[in-house]
């Protein structure tokens, strides 16, 4: 029997930042998996999906990695129930492109279609519809996990809650997700009735969405942090419903599941950095939210409008340079938005040079142990690698503990470990139960060392 390719690489998370050597295998199956798995070395084993999450949780120094991308099958779609049994392989862009015809789709989508539905639960990601759905793991009925005795289990939240809960948000540390049921949500069309308005500043924003965002099925804001003065926070919000084919255009009604989006380019590795600096994302924003309309409602848009206009280029995290970027991503509870203001205060203040910022709010978290959602305000912003950056996100970490928020471990890469357990306050419970199903810690990535998982 041959066994699968194996590469010696260095890989980095999407931001390009601390990579770290180890052995790819290019799995193609589930006997490829076992072998890795039964073979890893003193510095274990991880699963890895298409790269996205930001930081060093999808890497592994001096041990093994299986890329995962090679197991890609969709194994079953149940129309009536919605049920969709895949390989954790497979992209949630071809789950899209599959069950759209069906009048199906992903039930929770991140700001991108290029993760595996095994990232998709190991990070247990949420989209613009948390405050009405949840977060992925919600939506997942059943999974195969791979333990490290080489077992496979099959976890339900009924019938193993502990494992699926910790394996949920747990960052691919308790096994090897083989293939999962998720639960599709039932769709008229491939579009979305869209509502846009510009705020003044952030409190404008937040007011906004006290008085109304639980009316929208989908929710998201864009916000300017380099603004400074009476113009802090300002923002665009964009909010929306999946469309009824009866609200769709003349000429769109004929195929109105429709979706051909694809990349229009891929971005050169050239960039140089500091290309992305306070002027000209400044000059950025100002155009941006300039062109926005100051109130439109019902537009009709596409997926890849509403939700993944960063797809349209392969590789954009280029365009950050050599040195790449970290994205930062936290939550504060409801009742915290002074701890937001000063968040926001602080990177404007510090000229924090990000074009890419969202601002959404958070409904009920789930049962994960290490899941990242939880009732509150949360912001993502992603900024260029520069000196002096490490002490401002320092100082963020602080203001946000105090307010009793927590960080996103799929966008985290620079955390302190003591700083993050404070946060996660199931964290020993979590380890609990990885520790009764990999005692020798053989599941183990960069992420998990530096915090101490």
């Amino acid at each position: 029997m041959s066994r699968a390719p194996v590469l010696r690489r260095s890989l980095t998370g999407w931001g390009r930042t601390s990579p770290s050597m180890a052995n790819l295998v290019l799995a193609s199956g589930e006997v490829d998996v076992r072998l890795a798995v039964r073979d890893a070395g003193t510095r274990g084993v991880l699963a890895r999906g298409l790269g996205r999450s930001y930081g060093d949780s999808a890497q592994n120094g001096g041990g093994t990695v299986v890329d995962m991308s090679g197991l890609a099958r969709i194994l079953s779609v149940d129309t009536t129930t919605g049920h969709v049994v895949t390989e954790a392989g497979v992209s949630l862009d071809t789950l899209v492109r599959v069950l759209l015809p069906l009048g199906l789709l992903v039930p929770v989508l991140p700001g991108t279609r290029q993760v595996t539905v095994g990232g998709a639960i190991a990070a247990d990601i949420h989209g613009k519809n948390h405050h009405v759905k949840g977060s992925f793991g919600n939506h997942v009925a059943a999974m195969d996990l791979l333990l490290a005795d080489g077992s496979v289990r099959t976890l339900t939240p009924q019938g193993a809650p502990e494992l699926f809960w910790a394996t949920v948000g747990g960052m691919g540390l308790t096994g090897i997700i083989l293939r999962a049921t998720v639960v599709a949500t039932p769709v008229d069309s491939a579009y979305f009735v869209v509502d846009t308005e510009r705020t003044r500043d952030l409190d404008d924003l937040m007011a906004r969405l006290q008085a109304d965002d639980d009316e929208y099925d989908y929710s998201v804001a864009w916000i300017d942090l380099v603004a400074r003065g009476a113009a802090m926070g300002r923002s665009v919000l964009t909010r929306g419903w999946s469309a009824r084919a009866d609200q769709l255009p003349q000429r769109l009604r004929g195929q109105p599941y429709h979706f051909a989006s694809r990349s229009l380019f891929t971005a050169p590795n050239i960039f140089p950095s500091g290309l992305l600096n306070k002027v000209t994302i400044a000059a950025f924003n100002e155009a941006y939210y300039r062109k926005t309309p100051r109130e439109q409602r019902g537009a009709i848009q596409s997926i890849g409008q509403f939700f993944h206009p960063l797809d349209v280029a392969k590789h954009w995290n280029r365009i950050y340079g050599q040195r790449g970027f970290l994205q930062y991503q936290f939550v504060v509870p409801f009742g915290a938005e002074d701890a937001m203001r000063r968040a926001v205060e602080r990177l404007s203040t510090a000229g924090a040079a990000s074009f890419l910022a969202v601002l959404k709010r958070f409904g009920p978290g789930n049962p994960g142990l290490l899941s990242f959602p939880t009732p509150g305000w949360t912001l993502a912003l992603d900024i260029p690698v520069a000196p002096g950056l490490g002490r401002l996100l320092d100082e963020l970490d602080d203001l946000v503990l105090s307010a009793g928020g927590r960080l996103y471990l799929a966008k985290d890469s620079r955390a302190q470990a003591e700083t993050l357990h404070q946060m996660y306050p199931r964290i020993d419970e979590w380890r609990t139960v990885r520790d009764q199903v990999d005692p020798a810690q053989v599941f183990s990535s960069d992420q998990a060392r530096r915090l101490f998982l």
